[in-house]
């Protein structure tokens, strides 16, 4: 872990956005991951190649865990890894929406410490470093203080509305919008755009390692949908969901079955 992560983190996600923006809109090769894992374009593969070498070669001890390189159980002995998705949304990617992202983080210890989350084709470069502070291409961020359910949007899949997920019996009386990319959802809570997001589906850790920090140094708070604090760097790299928010979080969290 180094002072400096955070800028090699930044620089390699606008890196990331020079190189899928060259592929975006021109019909990339598209493969289909196995066991109905979604898909994968040659811009994935390019971004995730590029920071392989960029991050990789620049700190040689760290760990690496990304969403597009097989994975390898040598990174549990690190104290320290980068945890990155080369592109978060890759169907929006592919439909040509620009809601896209690319999500680097650095990990110690099962926590994270450095985040860039970048939105090329909106020019968003969020940031965070431990104790250090949320921004939105420099300028400071925080969440919403809103703290009533039926006042409240909510980030979220219409999967997760089902009545089986919550002691109601029916989603709470609140309005819905939705984003492809988990990292952009976390950082348009942390920006107070939207006052909460959740998932109820395991999460892999790519997706949101590096909008979790962002979320919590602007003031918010991230768990798991049970309310368990996130840890990051497990041997299988899935957590259980995500509830993220403001002054929201609590009310929401309470209301999960």
């Amino acid at each position: 872990m180094q002072a400096t992560d955070l800028d090699l983190l930044t620089n390699a996600a606008r890196k990331s956005g020079d190189i899928a923006k060259s592929y975006f809109g021109q019909s990339p090769k598209i493969w289909n991951k196995p066991d109905d894992a979604g898909p994968v374009t040659a811009a994935d593969l390019a971004v995730n190649a590029m920071l392989l070498e960029s991050l990789g070669g620049t700190r040689a001890d760290y760990g690496w865990l990304s969403e597009e390189t097989e994975d390898d159980a040598i990174r549990l002995d690190a104290d320290t890894l980068f945890v990155v998705d080369p592109i978060d949304g890759t169907r929006s990617f592919i439909e040509g929406s620009k809601d896209w992202a690319h999500s680097l983080a650095v990990v110690h210890k099962g926590n994270v410490t450095a985040a860039a989350v970048y939105i090329p084709m909106r020019d968003m470069m969020f940031t965070a470093s431990l104790g250090g502070g949320a921004f939105l291409n420099g300028a400071p961020i925080q969440p919403t203080t809103q703290t009533q359910l039926c006042d409240a949007t909510i980030l979220t899949h219409k999967a997760n509305c089902n009545k089986k997920y919550w002691k109601a019996g029916c989603f709470p009386d609140t309005k819905i919008a939705f984003r492809s990319s988990l990292a952009y959802r976390l950082c348009l809570v942390a920006q107070g755009r939207f006052d909460a997001m959740i998932t109820l589906r395991p999460t892999w850790e790519w997706d949101i390692a590096a909008g979790t920090l962002i979320v919590s140094e602007a003031g918010g708070t991230a768990t798991d949908q049970t309310g368990r604090l996130l840890k990051f760097n497990n041997p299988h790299p899935q957590l259980d969901g995500l509830v993220a928010g403001g002054g929201i979080h609590e009310p929401l969290l309470a209301q999960l079955a």
